[in-house]
């Protein structure tokens, strides 16, 4: 079924008070999930639903707590600082945009989406951190007194460049998807060779009931000249609040990117940001992202943008991501694709050979095939057998050991089709193999032709 939770056993900590609680918080997203899709359903049922998540989540979290305390974890004060953000801001946001809605449809899947996305996430990350198996995401954040110093400081900017009332969801925003958005990032270098980042996000809402309506934009969609304007105005926001900082004088911006949703996120799962700020402006919701990518090795991502192609690049993305919603929408009914390899150069040629037929997903680590297959089950996974920490091998022997998962068939992406390769994977029974080296219309004809002898059974 679309749309449910899978619990594995890697979500387990090896704490039996926080692993049962987990499961619990997994089955009444997942009871909130069906009864969406049921109509005769009523608003109650949706209204019982999330308080009983609500007085769930409560306990699990002093339950938690209780127990870091108990054993001096040192990251106490971080992980119950995250806690504190989705008690205290994010789940009253979503209740009230929910009230205000009158649980509208709309309003039901961004609830239900930011809980599972922050589920995963923060069990994935921070709850492993606590038995030392994983690094906390959060701990580099800026201590709460500059955090709460930035947050009015956006609060009252916002105020006074768009007159918008916002409120914060999240400050310790992951990500998780909120509609239609535009994502810019600017980039500050120092003298001594170090390089921040900051990303804002807006949701394209927002950016038509303020900029859009202050220049009598006439156009209902975004277009290059409401992205141009917004670009120069997101710089002076950056600026207005990089004035309260004196250290930030040493700082010049080097370079602007316009990205997709899908190379935002990525951003925010390879790096970890000093300050991530989700806010809900009353016309759309807006993000203010810190990073020091100095910090870590990273990857470009988005379209560079310089004085002598902006128009043509803002163009550019623009259409592209006009591409990606045609194509998502056109996705549905389409048999479902997952890639997963850590080569961004194979996940990239992979996406454009198979998605003029396919719908098509692509992760780069084991630990993210399973948490997008416990989102949506793919009809097919191309899995690289050679990835480090959690190879191709390990993934399927945790895919065969979840009922989820065991039936859905993968093909190995490998460069290696040697018969000992081979002898290990036997006992795995995967559907196939795919060289890497065979020549793409060779592949595209491999997946192909399974689709359609899998048609005919």
């Amino acid at each position: 079924m679309a749309n449910q939770l899978i619990w594995q056993d890697r979500f387990n900590i090896g704490v039996e008070i926080i692993d049962n609680e987990h499961k619990k918080l997994f089955g009444i997203l997942n009871r909130m999930f069906m009864n969406k899709t049921e109509e005769a359903k009523s608003q109650w049922v949706c209204q019982e639903g999330i308080k009983y998540f609500k007085d769930h989540a409560m306990k699990h979290f002093i339950e938690e707590e209780q127990y870091m305390a108990s054993i001096d974890y040192a990251g106490f004060e971080t992980h119950r600082r995250v806690h504190d953000n989705f008690r205290q801001k994010t789940l009253p946001a979503l209740e009230k945009e929910l009230a205000q809605s009158s649980f509208s449809p709309e309003a039901i899947d961004h609830f239900l989406g930011v809980c599972a996305g922050w589920l995963l996430g923060h069990t994935l990350t921070e709850d492993h951190a606590i038995t030392g198996k994983v690094a906390s995401k959060w701990g580099g954040l800026l201590p709460e007194e500059q955090q709460a110093a930035m947050r009015k400081m956006i609060i009252q900017l916002l105020s006074d460049m768009f007159q918008l009332k916002a409120n914060i969801v999240s400050e310790c925003y992951g990500g998780e998807k909120f509609g239609k958005s535009i994502y810019y990032r600017l980039t500050y270098a120092g003298k001594k060779g170090e390089r921040w980042e900051i990303i804002l996000g807006f949701e394209e809402r927002l950016l038509m009931k303020t900029i859009g309506s202050m220049m009598k934009i006439e156009s209902e969609e975004v277009n290059v000249m409401l992205i141009n304007i917004a670009r120069y105005m997101a710089q002076q926001f950056v600026q207005r609040i990089s004035e309260q900082y004196p250290a930030s004088a040493d700082y010049e911006m080097k370079g602007e990117q316009l990205l997709n949703y899908d190379q935002f996120r990525r951003n925010l799962e390879r790096e970890n940001p000093q300050s991530s700020l989700l806010f809900d402006t009353g016309e759309g919701y807006f993000v203010y992202c810190v990073i020091a990518p100095h910090l870590f090795e990273t990857e470009e991502e988005g379209i560079a943008i310089k004085a002598d192609n902006a128009m043509s690049e803002i163009e550019h993305y623009l259409n592209e991501n006009a591409d990606s919603n045609k194509k998502e929408n056109e996705a549905n009914g389409r048999k479902k694709i997952l890639v997963v390899d850590d080569s961004e150069v194979v996940r990239r040629a992979m996406m454009d050979l198979l998605r003029e037929d396919y719908a098509v997903e692509a992760v780069s680590s084991g630990v993210a095939a399973i948490k997008c297959m416990s989102l949506e089950r793919p009809d097919l996974v191309l899995l690289d057998y050679e990835m480090p920490v959690c190879d191709g091998s390990v993934v399927l022997e945790m895919m065969r050991s979840e009922k989820e998962f065991e039936n859905i068939p993968v093909f190995f992406l490998t460069g290696n089709a040697s018969r000992d390769s081979v002898q290990k994977v036997i006992p795995l029974k995967p559907a196939g193999y795919l060289v890497k080296t065979l020549k793409p219309h060779e592949i595209k004809k491999n997946i192909d032709d399974f689709f359609v002898k899998n048609q005919k059974k």
